[in-house]
């Protein structure tokens, strides 16, 4: 059986190549950072990273992780309610509770678990979950483990959530769910006026801070910093993997009733080992460093404005941003791919998304700023941008030149 079998995936993994849709890894073999080196031994500036507030190499981080191996292990070797439960486990859910004003937290190994744990256990096919369109995927492989009534709205578009509430008014509990940034585009939800329609509609609001954790509000507290409803949404779910120290671990943090039915019926929860002590360690640490001061938001702020004013000056495509995420769009999926081929040789690690990832005929390089750049590695990126942009027509030969 299996050489037929075999014979099938060579055939869809050659269309895939042909369709200039193939995904090949770059190897690094430094410590994440702004500057980072390759199995190639070229170094190169990482403009790819979730690692937002440059954290993913913290010697803090580093010496709690460091200083937890030694009093508690390497790992747990079980789930939390068997003998998987250790105090650093408990301490930084209480901070994360106490970071984003919620009542509890429970940790996941990865957001992928908490998005995809969270709503089985809450709802049933007597409830509804509403849906942003542009919802990240463990979000959509979340709710089609949950026997909820769907809906989807078009990407923060409030006139469309509001028909799907009043269609929703059928059923008992009704959840609204949108990514705080989504990731593929940097648009921040507008809070707001979910939070509005919610209270008009008699509905709860969950919100996946991943990528407006650390970045989105003045102090990082993401998307309900930004307009201030702190401790106002029912459910946050949110991950260690970015900008909180860029390692591996998810997080559900909301009203103690949810995080309470959570620890008893999430099945990622149930049966995933816990997040190694190292992690959590590290993690009591980002949450302590973050509350003592903004000064990695305000240079990571700083660092997105600039960059996007000079990539704009140059006449690049980019779509509008309200988080450290700036989508270049060049649409076509082998010309994402081969830019990203080509600012690697102007050492510029950058890659190219398109289909299945992003909408086909959307394909774009996503540029991820972090606090670790500083002002020169900003533009050499705009000016490689820029001559790569002119040789592949992206941008007329001619330019501006104000980045050459």
């Amino acid at each position: 059986m299996y050489e037929k079998f075999q014979s099938f995936l060579q055939k869809e993994l050659t269309g895939i190549e042909e369709a200039g849709l193939f995904k090949r890894e770059r190897i690094i073999v430094s410590p994440q950072g702004a500057e980072i080196k390759i199995n190639t031994g070229a170094e190169v500036l990482n403009f790819c990273a979730n690692n937002y507030l440059g954290l993913s190499n913290n010697a803090k981080l580093v010496a709690a992780a460091k200083k937890a191996l030694d009093s508690h292990g390497y790992g747990m070797s079980s789930v939390r309610f068997i003998c998987g439960t250790s105090d650093l486990h408990k301490e930084l859910e209480k901070k994360i509770a106490e970071f984003f004003g919620m009542e509890d937290t429970i940790l996941y190994a990865a957001c992928f678990d908490a998005n995809g744990g969270v709503f089985e256990p809450l709802l049933g096919e007597e409830d509804a979950i509403i849906s942003d369109s542009l919802n990240h995927a463990s979000i959509i492989d979340g709710v089609r483990l949950c026997k909820a009534v769907r809906y989807r709205y078009a990407n923060a578009d409030m006139e469309d959530l509001e028909k799907q509430l009043q269609a929703a008014q059928a059923q008992r509990f009704r959840l609204i769910v949108t990514d705080g940034v989504f990731s593929m585009d940097g648009n921040v939800a507008p809070l707001d006026k979910i939070y509005e329609l919610a209270n008009k509609y008699d509905a709860m609001i969950m919100v996946d801070e991943s990528h407006s954790a650390g970045v989105v509000g003045r102090t990082g507290r993401g998307v309900t910093e930004l307009y201030n409803l702190k401790g106002k949404i029912e459910i946050i779910t949110g991950t260690l993997g970015k900008a909180f120290g860029g390692a591996i671990g998810g997080f559900t943090t909301g009203k103690k009733e949810v995080i309470d039915m959570l620890r008893q019926r999430s099945r990622p929860y149930l049966f995933s080992n816990s997040i190694p002590p190292l992690v959590a360690s590290a993690g009591i640490k980002m949450v302590e460093m973050m509350s003592e001061t903004n000064e990695l938001q305000d240079k990571l702020h700083e660092n997105t404005a600039y960059f996007v004013e000079k990539m704009l000056a140059a006449g690049f495509d980019i779509k509008p941003t309200q988080s450290a995420i700036c989508a270049v769009m060049l649409y076509d999926a082998k010309l994402s791919q081969e830019m990203a081929a080509k600012l690697l040789n102007e050492g510029i690690y950058v890659i190219g998304f398109y289909y299945p990832v992003v909408p086909k005929d959307k394909a774009r390089i996503r540029v991820q700023i972090s606090a670790a750049h500083e002002r020169a590695h900003l533009d050499k990126c705009v000016a490689a941008f820029t001559k790569v942009g002119k040789e592949l027509g992206v941008l007329k030969s001619g330019g501006c030149g104000c980045c050459s």
